[in-house]
């Protein structure tokens, strides 16, 4: 029978590494492994979260997650950041609840010097209530990785240029212990397997996607228990109810000094759309109106007819978040082969 350490690890295709430890400070048990959580914002079926305990079980190291508030980025509105933030808030309402995990919201201007990186006994008993940073990505994630004394930064995988240029600094800005791991856990087949070059069209690539489902269109694997837990009173305190509301009516502070408002602002945020992974889930296999269980029997003659929005799966905004996972939305689909041939028209 399989360990439950076994049914936790990944397929090693599915998992690249950015930067080698010089040190085996995971091995040494040096501190803790970190998920900096950026494109995949959900608990379940994260390839990458589930990476991340893994790695720190084998250590018996705790693990944290962490997320990195961005201001602007690539023409995000204000109600664009406002679903992303309600929907971390259930993140780390779930990863408290349900796991004992912290989240960190690396958003104020200073950060406290809450750890001894040398200790990990002072690590596992950290109880401060807020661990915010003001700043990007490449700034704030190494220095809450250096103050925490992480031996591993676990990252999902992006493929934008900034994005991974931002990686690149924080790998050079890291201490050279530090191992870095990236996890594809946006893609069913994760990128780098499916084709080792640019592709011009769907037609090409959709046969070297087909080819490898069978080996990662598979279900995923229950986060085991973590063997050591990192330690708090109580759950972060982070008045998302303020920073909600300061991101969409709040003057930003930098943003002030440049045009005196949030771009966006004067847009208001959908009431259809409840952001979280449950709410997303709801709309892929509700029993009221979830799409695979209620609409899909239409969606190959309708999908293109703009006169009947709901034969679509309305899961985009889900999707664009990292709030539900395509791979599970793939495994729910293929069940229901047998008794609905018009799912091939959604996994193609």
């Amino acid at each position: 029978m399989a360990s439950a350490a076994s049914l936790m690890s990944l397929q090693p295709g599915r998992i690249r590494t950015l930067k080698e430890g010089s040190k085996a400070g995971l091995d040494a048990g040096m501190g803790p492994v970190v998920y900096w959580m950026f494109r995949d914002q959900r608990v379940k079926d994260n390839w990458a979260l589930i990476h991340a305990v893994h790695q720190a079980n084998k250590s018996n190291v705790p693990v944290a997650v962490v997320f990195n508030l961005f201001d602007q980025f690539l023409g995000a509105k204000s109600r664009h950041l406002g679903f992303m933030l309600r929907g971390l808030r259930r993140v780390s309402d779930q990863l408290h609840q349900t796991l004992q995990i912290p989240f960190f919201l690396l958003r104020v201007t200073e950060f406290p010097n809450f750890f001894n990186p040398k200790l990990i006994t002072c690590l596992l008993n950290f109880s401060k209530s807020e661990s915010l940073l003001n700043g990007e990505a490449e700034e704030t994630v190494p220095k809450f990785l250096s103050e925490c004394g992480a031996s591993m930064l676990v990252t999902d995988f992006s493929p934008l240029r900034e994005v991974r240029r931002c990686k690149e600094e924080i790998c050079k800005k890291v201490n050279e212990s530090l191992t870095v791991h990236e996890v594809d856990a946006h893609n069913i087949v994760p990128l780098w397997v499916a084709s080792e070059k640019l592709e011009y069209s769907a037609k090409t690539i959709r046969g070297k996607i087909n080819k490898k489902l069978s080996e990662y269109l598979i279900d995923f694997p229950t986060i085991e228990p973590q063997t050591r837990k990192w330690t708090i009173t109580k759950n972060h305190s982070v008045d998302w109810d303020d920073l909600i509301a300061d991101v969409l009516s709040h003057v930003n502070m930098l943003t002030c000094l440049f045009d005196g408002s949030r771009k966006g602002t004067e847009v208001p945020e959908v009431n259809w759309c409840e952001p979280g992974e449950d709410a997303a889930m709801e709309v892929l296999m509700g029993s009221k109106n979830g799409f695979l269980t209620k609409r899909l029997r239409n969606y190959s003659a309708d999908r293109n007819n703009p006169c009947k929005p709901t034969a679509l799966s309305g899961l985009s905004p889900y999707l664009h978040f990292g709030q539900i996972s395509a791979q599970r939305c793939a495994l729910e689909a293929r069940k229901l082969r047998s008794s609905c041939p018009q799912v091939s028209s959604y996994l193609i």
